[in-house]
């Protein structure tokens, strides 16, 4: 087994990932600044696979699994869409748009590889437990079918590198077994941390993965742009003819949402899925009197905002 020992270049190795070494990259900041001055590298020998015994290792499968899994479903497609946050109904739409094509181009039985980060993300992001959760009601409620579906972990820590981390997020599935990958609107993008501008141009992640080498063998299907059709009452894509029906609802908006126990519109997220959501934040209440405040959920939680 062959070992090497170099210098950790701090500096290099975040300018060559982010595109700056700006201060505030939370990535950055958590694992690389801070970490020692020497690397190592080498063979690797897995003797067994890691268990995290945290209820939730039955979701971690690796490549090859995740292969097998695919050959015993007979699968003749499969597409892989990540995210960090909790399926809402546009997501849920992406995804089965992506079916409805692959069907119409030929494909007889395609599969969705649903597969959420599980390493490192934001602070103020909804943890890897609880989106599993939240994942498993929307499952549960018929919102992706089950049949059709295979929830993964994917172990990778969320870096927040534009289109230099799109390629990892591509080329990792195309090990999984997937040869299909759906692309949105600025991949893996964050706002720079020092100035008020986005680090990255919003295409620039498709432009990369429409060029990169490697990826002969993955089909990058990029995705129209869906949001809150206010005359349907439910996520739709966008269509910049009647730009005034519709709402855009961020991740960080749902979860402001979530975290100040206010009603998402009807048809944003489903109700199993989002009873998860506001959970997870009545944890986090402080607790008053040694008592924990805890505020009940209500079927009327999803009516019609008026």
């Amino acid at each position: 087994m062959s070992i090497e020992i170099y210098k950790h270049n701090k500096e290099e190795r975040i300018a060559r990932t982010w595109g700056t070494t700006a201060g505030g990259l939370p990535y950055a900041e958590k694992a690389i600044s801070g970490a020692g001055n020497w690397l190592i590298g080498g063979d690797l020998e897995v003797v067994k696979p890691i268990k995290y015994n945290d209820g939730l290792d039955r979701f971690r499968l690796s490549p090859s699994q995740l292969r097998h899994e695919f050959e015993r479903r007979d699968a003749d497609a499969v597409f892989a869409f990540q995210l960090r946050n909790p399926v809402h109904n546009g997501h849920a739409l992406l995804m089965t748009d992506t079916r409805r094509r692959l069907l119409d181009m030929g494909y007889k039985n395609p599969v969705l590889l649903l597969h959420p980060l599980g390493g490192y993300t934001k602070e103020d992001d909804v943890p890897l437990t609880w989106r599993m959760k939240q994942h498993e009601k929307v499952l549960e409620d018929g919102v992706l079918d089950p049949e059709t579906t295979v929830v993964s972990i994917f172990p990778s820590p969320m870096h927040y590198a534009g289109p230099t981390e799109v390629q990892w997020h591509a080329k990792a599935r195309i090990n999984a077994g997937a040869n299909f990958y759906i692309v949105g609107r600025d991949p893996a993008g964050m706002a720079h941390p020092i100035e008020k501008r986005d680090l990255y141009d919003a295409d620039h992640g498709k432009k990369v993965l429409s060029m990169a080498p490697g990826l002969e063998r993955l089909n990058i299907l990029p995705f129209k742009v869906a949001a809150y059709d206010k005359t349907q009452s439910k996520m739709a894509f966008f269509d910049p003819s009647r730009a005034q029906d519709f709402v855009f609802i961020s991740g960080t908006k749902m979860r402001s949402l979530a975290k100040n126990r206010e009603s998402p519109p009807d048809g944003f997220m489903c109700p199993g899925g989002w009873k998860v959501l506001v959970e997870y934040y009545e944890s986090l209440a402080p607790a008053s009197n040694g008592r924990l405040i805890v505020v009940g959920y209500f079927p009327n939680l999803f009516s019609n905002p008026k």
